[in-house]
């Protein structure tokens, strides 16, 4: 079951507004893999995320994740690929208006989970898994940008995802704390779940070694770490 690929894209274009942002590419992640894209801003990282998501489409050449044909996926099965994704955002997107429990609690019922018992419990286990079981009461103005972001972890963890998307998780945060926020997405891929993450931060990639890719030139390729 193991070493099973989970995003197969070969020959993608990916268009957006009229214009090529990505072409000829091949990318491919399975089960358990930890995997970087690296890049300037606006070579194209990120919307590369979104097409995983199925949040842009693809015109060209084919695309699977989890099953999913991308080119032909219907919109009333996009919440569905959704459910097993965990999307983790650089500026942490956390409603600020509730408190940390009451954000992970939404993320549950809007994903079909209905007995308080087990959303409490379920909440209850993320939060023990990024370090922060004693921050439920908070609002995400009373914590740092560390704990926000490992807030937004514990959200996109709490499906017990196949994939997380982790767009720039350590780009509004210092070294130290960038440094622990990657060391807790490496401990959640050692677990199962396969990560990619785009990073301008080179040093990660000697100090936290996967696979890396890199997006230059419209082009998306496979590189060696620095």
């Amino acid at each position: 079951m193991e070493n099973r690929t989970i995003i197969s894209y070969k020959g993608v274009e990916i268009d957006l507004q009229a214009q090529i942002i990505l072409s000829g590419l091949d990318f491919e992640i399975k089960a358990g893999e930890f995997v970087y894209l690296t890049g300037k801003v606006g070579s194209g990282k990120t919307t590369f995320l979104k097409t995983v998501y199925g949040e842009v489409e693809i015109k060209e050449g084919t695309a699977h994740v989890l099953g999913y044909d991308m080119r032909s996926l219907k919109r009333k099965d996009i919440p569905s690929l959704r459910r097993r994704l965990g999307i983790v955002f650089q500026d942490f997107q956390l409603l600020t208006d509730r408190t940390v429990q009451e954000n992970l609690a939404f993320v549950l019922k809007a994903t079909g989970w209905k007995n308080k018992a087990d959303i409490d419990n379920r909440i209850r286990e993320a939060l023990a898994q990024v370090g922060m079981e004693n921050k439920g009461y908070k609002m995400p103005n009373e914590l740092s940008g560390g704990e926000q972001q490992r807030i937004v972890i514990a959200r996109a963890i709490l499906n017990k995802p196949d994939i997380i998307l982790a767009d720039e998780p350590t780009g509004n945060l210092d070294a130290e704390t960038g440094r622990k926020i990657v060391e807790l997405l490496r401990s959640i891929c050692a677990q199962g779940s396969a990560i990619i993450m785009t990073t301008h931060n080179l040093n990660l990639l000697n100090e936290f070694p996967g696979k890396v890719y890199r997006c230059e030139q419209r082009r998306l390729m496979p590189a060696e770490p620095a």
